[in-house]
């Protein structure tokens, strides 16, 4: 086989709000670690044990701008994307690496904004927004 993938899918929760950073030609990106959980109750003690991964996850222009209106800390998100790892230099001028998930697709699977409510009426669709260009017309806001 000749062909490779990177395709991550993760379904977790936000450790934290949407963190967004606008540039001057007028495009954004936010910023939100998700938090993922695999439980298991070990054999032998028969106790429940559960470990966290974090994933940095990257959103970029309408789609961040979406994020950051709709998710706050302890929503549940599934994400689609693909890994990218930067590198970067620290303040100590050595060499730094981060690994994050870019976002391709996504759906909001529930939000504390609108635990209230009807969240199909408030929420807009939001899988597939791949560039703001195509996405702008399909968004109703």
């Amino acid at each position: 086989m000749s062909g490779t993938l990177n395709k991550v899918m993760l379904i977790g929760h936000l450790g934290d709000d949407v963190k967004i950073k606008h540039f001057d030609n007028g495009g954004c990106i936010a910023r939100f670690p998700l938090a993922t959980n695999e439980s298991y109750t070990n054999k032998t003690t028969n106790e429940k044990v559960t470990n966290t991964d974090w994933h940095n996850i990257v959103v970029r222009n309408k789609a961040a701008e979406v994020c950051e209106k709709y998710l706050s800390k302890g929503d549940k998100v599934y994400i689609e994307g693909k890994l990218r790892t930067r590198k970067w230099q620290g303040d100590d001028g050595a060499d730094r690496y981060t690994t994050e998930v870019n976002v391709d697709e996504f759906t909001f699977l529930s939000t504390k904004k609108d635990s209230g409510n009807n969240m199909e009426q408030n929420l807009p669709p939001v899988s597939n927004i791949e560039d703001t260009e195509q996405a702008e017309d399909d968004l109703p806001f």
